[in-house]
């Protein structure tokens, strides 16, 4: 299993960043506007802004992304090149569906007559140009070393023919640009870490700095979710061999943080937050939060996980692992808490039923470090 991941890491890696060597005028511009400039430039900004809504399949994002970045420098060019280089790391689809956003975005340009530069296309290459040879150049100053993927041969022929010789010779965007491109679009898949660590190496290679790689969480906070942000991050403190104990965030677009859970607060462990909703309840734990050992008497609690991940447990029992769509119904008279997980925040709604006369709470001792470390 290490094998195949291993190889897969380096495959992946191998994705982006093509070295057109000089005679061929190639990335000349952006490659020294790379090395003035540490920190990302507006236009960069943009296309990490315009890679993470493209790889989200968010085309409202995409489409802000698109005309704040063609006011800042981007060409029509450059986006086209962005977006079509993509469909390599997100898929055709993605890639086609964001293509017809920048459309449907210079049409609305035009008619609000505002400026748009259309940019220069790629420099054709020269009929004697061999795609194999120059991208198993550019894979090999990606990856740092020499890569052959010897189990699927076809798929290591596209990556270093297709991938890293045709669309990575295309001068319209330089190498630094598709690395920084590519990181951003990763960051927004969930389930591609190892790529995603793999193209934080290639970006280095390929000569993005670390200011900039650490520069591009910010971006993807402001411009595409928390969760990207928090994925890159934690990966980039991977790479760098550095802590990291920020809890996996959630979308509070889509259930409410709600307000400080002060009523309570003496009955849990950290921070708590409570939108109150018609019917129901939705209580937001912050990393490590939990409430207290408590009993419902005479009434069944209901507890419905709708985002992040938690645990539930019952006394003398081993804890549930909760994640959205987890319901449980807890009896009456059961000694429980519930809390969420180390490295991730949690949300559930809550209601009662089954309620009788006298119905009420009894809150009891702390759930221990020691009981609650031992969940994984």
């Amino acid at each position: 299993m290490m094998k195949i991941l291993t190889i897969m890491t380096v495959l992946l890696l191998s994705h982006p960043i093509s070295a057109q060597q000089g005679k061929q005028n190639i990335q000349k511009q952006q490659t020294d506007e790379i090395s003035k400039n540490m920190k990302l430039t507006e236009r960069q900004q943009a296309l990490v802004a315009i890679a993470a809504n493209e790889a989200k399949g968010d085309i409202d994002g995409l489409k802000r992304a698109l005309d704040e970045g063609l006011d800042n420098g981007l060409t029509v060019s450059e986006a086209k090149e962005a977006l079509s280089q993509l469909y390599a790391y997100t898929g055709f689809p993605r890639s086609l569906n964001a293509l017809g956003a920048l459309q449907q975005v210079i049409k609305e340009r035009e008619a609000a007559k505002k400026s748009t530069s259309a940019g220069k296309d790629a420099t054709p290459l020269p009929s004697s140009y061999n795609a194999l040879k120059q991208g198993t150049e550019v894979q090999t100053k990606l990856t740092g070393k020499p890569f052959t993927y010897e189990f699927a041969p076809q798929s290591d022929y596209y990556l270093k023919a297709h991938l890293f010789g045709d669309i990575f010779a295309r001068d319209n965007l330089s190498f630094q640009d598709r690395e920084i491109v590519t990181v951003s679009a990763i960051s927004s898949l969930p389930g591609c870490e190892p790529q995603l660590l793999a193209h934080i190496n290639g970006a280095r290679n390929m000569g993005v700095s670390d200011q900039q790689l650490r520069a591009i969480p910010s971006v993807l906070e402001q411009k595409a979710g928390a969760e990207e942000a928090w994925r890159l991050r934690k990966m980039l403190a991977q790479f760098f061999g550095e802590p990291f104990t920020e809890g996996k965030p959630v979308d509070f677009n889509v259930w409410p943080k709600g307000d400080p859970n002060t009523a309570y607060a003496q009955y849990f462990t950290g921070n708590s937050y409570l939108a109150q909703m018609e019917a129901v309840a939705n209580v937001t734990f912050e990393p490590r939060c939990r409430n207290n050992w408590h009993i419902h008497h005479k009434q069944v609690q209901v507890l419905i996980c709708v985002s992040g991940r938690g645990w539930y447990q019952e006394w003398g029992k081993e804890a549930i692992e909760m994640t959205p769509g987890t319901i449980i119904a807890i009896p009456a008279e059961v000694k429980h808490w519930h809390g969420a997980a180390k490295d991730s925040w949690f949300q559930h709604l809550t209601y009662h039923k089954d309620v009788q006369e006298g119905a009420s709470n009894e809150w009891l001792e702390p759930v221990t470090d020691g009981i609650y470390d031992q969940l994984k």
